[in-house]
């Protein structure tokens, strides 16, 4: 049976691009899905497979401004909606999705794509390399005392949608240079994808809350949760989910966890999406009671890799050869050398080997060349080599994006 790709070309097609990942998710494609969706990517930018003019697969991606290491947001493809029907499996679909999109995304000149994996051996194969790690807590309120009192001096309002904007997107703006991996949110962005809270969302959960909290005037920290109301035997069981909470400084992050885990009649506080280097670790008396969990977080891609590294603050270090293998995108296949100002081609011996998904690895500053190596993904060809690619890539934090696109 023969299967076409193409790039979409209307909104009506892009939309039936999304029903083979719907499919997963136990429904087909709704009204709603369109609005998280249509508004920021164009027809273009999604492909459809059609079999016998059914769509059995799909993909699209966002047009992203990711943030990076030394506070700068460089373009990059956010892949997201990806998936082929179960009668269309093992075809070669997704091998053949992907190139159509790599190439598209070549062509606009984007030098990196991201993305969160639904399973973490889909994407190696196409050069995206694990750049961090996401933690997921649960914390029984009982647990949740901090190690060090102290006395709040925010000041905390509850917001309905339609007054939620401004202030939550001047805090998350304040915070996103310090947090590589976070990405610019447009206005759309924000009322569609953050603040909106159709029932369709909700699964099940309570309504979305919207929470600012201001210090010296100015919006300091932001929370989206849902409070899950629920009593067995007379007694509260419910907990809060919460979507994000974003401080701009530490002292509003303290307060927003700690306005969180004070909430009353729920018994635990649930988070999902936060980083390795979380304050919480030394914020509560009990850490080992967040029974933090940790999975893949976001996978990255390096598209160019001369003007994906000139995005990124370099260290003052000695330069580096570094030799790529990039089967799937042999234009970045070769040797660069790598320095404080960026990366160039070169004709001299290689210090270091390895493949392109090394390089999406170490771009955000989630893992060293050192612990790739120790992994068996890179491979130090002149001694020395690992300390000096480690100091060329300098890290300003664990990665952290506190959203799925």
């Amino acid at each position: 049976m023969r299967v076409d790709i193409a790039a979409c070309r209307s909104s009506d097609e892009l939309l039936s691009a999304l029903a083979p990942v719907m499919h997963y998710f136990g429904r087909s494609p709704v009204a709603q899905d369109g609005d998280r969706f249509l508004p920021f990517i164009e027809p273009a930018r999604g492909f459809v497979a059609r079999a016998d003019g059914l769509a059995v697969g799909g993909c699209a991606s966002f047009p992203l401004e990711l943030t990076v290491p030394g506070g700068r947001s460089v373009q990059a493809a956010g892949l997201t909606v990806v998936g082929v029907l179960p009668t269309h499996r093992r075809r070669g679909i997704l091998h053949d999705m992907m190139r159509a999109q790599l190439d598209d995304v070549r062509r606009r000149g984007e030098p990196l794509a991201a993305l969160w994996a639904s399973e973490d051996t889909i994407y190696g194969r196409f050069g995206y390399g694990l750049a961090s790690f996401s933690g997921e807590i649960d914390v029984p309120r009982a647990a949740a005392a901090f190690a060090r009192p102290f006395e709040s001096g925010g000041q905390f309002r509850l917001l309905p949608e339609d007054e939620a904007l401004a202030p939550m997107a001047e805090a998350y703006e304040r915070a996103r240079p310090a947090h590589p991996g976070m990405i610019v949110r447009s206005a759309e962005w924000w009322r569609q994808r953050r603040l909106a809270d159709p029932e369709n969302r909700r699964q099940g959960q309570g309504e979305l809350n919207r929470l600012v909290v201001t210090h010296d005037g100015r919006p300091s920290g932001l929370a989206l949760y849902r409070v899950n109301q629920k009593f067995e035997r007379g007694l509260s069981a419910g907990h809060v989910s919460v979507i994000e909470a974003v401080g701009a400084t530490a002292e509003a992050t303290r307060e927003l966890w700690r306005y969180l885990f004070d909430l009353d009649w729920v018994e635990r506080v649930k988070a999902m999406l936060l980083p390795m280097d979380h304050p919480l670790f030394f914020l509560l008396a009990r850490p080992r009671e967040m029974d933090f969990r940790v999975r893949d977080g976001l996978w990255i891609r390096l598209m160019d890799v001369s003007a994906a590294l000139a995005a990124r603050r370099m260290g003052a270090a000695e330069p580096v050869v570094i030799e790529v293998a990039d089967a799937f995108c042999p234009w970045n296949q070769g040797r660069w050398r790598v320095s404080e100002t960026g990366a160039a081609t070169t004709s001299a011996e290689a210090d270091l080997a390895c493949d392109v998904t090394a390089l999406g690895s170490v771009y955000l500053g989630g893992f060293t060349f050192r612990q790739l190596a120790s992994g068996g993904r890179v491979s130090e060809l002149r001694p020395g080599a690992l300390a000096r690619a480690d100091a060329l890539f300098p890290s300003d934090g664990a990665p952290w994006c506190p959203e799925i696109f």
